[in-house]
């Protein structure tokens, strides 16, 4: 029997990681509810772009990496493309991976004490129940697993926003768009680790898988699947945010991750809320460990045009695996490797969400379910957006944009 929800779990999964509990509590933090807005926009944003994906993969039967080196025939742009998906891809989610780690690691030590030694063994263990679900856990096992850690990301979060007893007008009143001094780039991060460019992948590979047939059912199974996962993984999001708006920001506390946040409420609200964002972190973080190396792994397969079941697969999925481990146990601050990957995924984004568009827009793949005018208009905007929030970011940091 099938579960409910499908494919789209993985996605709230992955996307709801330890840099998206990390952006949200210092977003929350240092701004309070002033950036509620850009939760929503990026909530919303990633339902139209995964709706195309979970298209693409059960009514095109092709993944995204599939649909990219199939769109020219043209052998160095077709090559170029592919480079430029195959480095971001593994560059970019061997660093997430590191901050996986390192987030889950850092949700126990909230629970069980700090210590470097402590860290670093978590990690292992982390990674190591990572890779075991990576080797024998099949695609059915899998989402399984992730829809109960979903499931427990929500409880957890849910319990500690009710504890910390939130100011609901003023949560209301962050759903009007705008940046407050400072908060350029927590905005960048908060969409950027939202809208994440490997779930594209992802989702398209994971959706044909989970529906065999091009049939309108699946199609329309697949975009309430979409709507329901995605919506509840952003709400988890607004739930964190809210956690340490009414309880940091409000008292004016200063914290650099959710860990901390967890040991600074707990005075004030009981140890019940230390608990639950720890409990909560370390969830995310065992998520995103697994579907990093999944995505990467799913991408270039389909590149180049091995099994998603072969060797190259599982070598792919695990040197992400191993090498996150690595700079995860050296010793690197993980909220710098958070953050520095949800910014360069923000700026990313845009690349390969215009490589989506494209795909969906050929006939060829998907016959009569390409996109219609107003999917391509609300894709067109979320490009734009994404690319002129990146740009923005770049110009400042050179001195161009105040």
């Amino acid at each position: 029997m099938k579960l409910p929800i499908g494919p789209g779990a993985l996605v709230a999964a992955a996307f709801i990681g330890p840099g998206t509990v990390t952006a949200c509590t210092l977003a929350g933090a240092n701004f309070g509810f002033a950036l509620v807005w850009a939760l929503v926009f990026a909530t919303l944003a990633t339902i139209i772009l995964q709706d195309m994906a979970a298209r693409l993969g059960v009514m095109g039967r092709v993944g995204l990496g599939e649909a990219l080196v199939s769109g020219t025939g043209n052998i160095f742009l077709k090559w170029g493309a592919a480079g430029l998906v195959l480095t971001a891809l593994a560059l970019g989610n061997a660093a997430y991976e590191a901050g996986n780690l390192s987030g889950g690691a850092l949700g126990l030590e909230a629970i069980v004490g700090e210590g470097i030694e402590t860290r670093r063994i978590i990690v292992l263990a982390l990674a190591s129940m990572a890779g075991a679900v990576l080797v024998f856990g099949r695609y059915q096992l899998i989402q399984r697993l992730l829809v109960a850690l979903v499931i427990v990301m929500s409880l957890a979060f849910a319990g500690s926003a009710i504890l910390v007893r939130p100011d609901i007008g003023a949560m209301l009143y962050g759903l009007v768009p705008r940046v407050p001094e400072g908060g350029l780039l927590t905005s960048i991060a908060l969409i950027g680790t939202t809208i994440v460019p490997y779930n594209l992948f992802l989702h398209a590979a994971s959706a044909r898988e989970h529906w065999p047939d091009a049939t309108p059912q699946a199609l329309a199974e697949a975009q309430t699947d979409t709507r329901v996962s995605v919506g509840l993984g952003g709400l988890i999001s607004i739930l964190i945010l809210t956690t340490a708006a009414s309880s940091l920001f409000a008292n004016g506390q200063q914290v650099s991750s959710a860990a901390d946040m967890a040991g600074a409420i707990a005075p004030t609200y009981g140890e019940a809320a230390r608990y639950l964002v720890g409990i909560g972190l370390f969830a995310a973080g065992l998520t995103s460990s697994i579907t990093a190396p999944l995505a990467t792994a799913y991408a270039l397969s389909e590149i180049a045009g091995k099994p998603r079941s072969g060797k190259l697969f599982k070598g792919v999925a695990f040197a992400i695996l191993l090498i996150g481990t690595a700079v995860a146990l050296i010793g690197y601050k993980p909220i710098s490797i958070i953050l520095v990957a949800q910014v360069a995924n923000g700026i990313l984004l845009p690349v390969v969400a215009i490589f989506l568009l494209v795909a969906m827009n050929r006939r060829s793949l998907l016959g009569d379910r390409v996109n219609g005018p107003i999917a391509n208009l609300l894709g067109g905007v979320v490009i734009l957006i994404t690319l002129g929030l990146g740009l923005r970011l770049v110009l400042r940091a050179f001195g161009v944009w105040p």
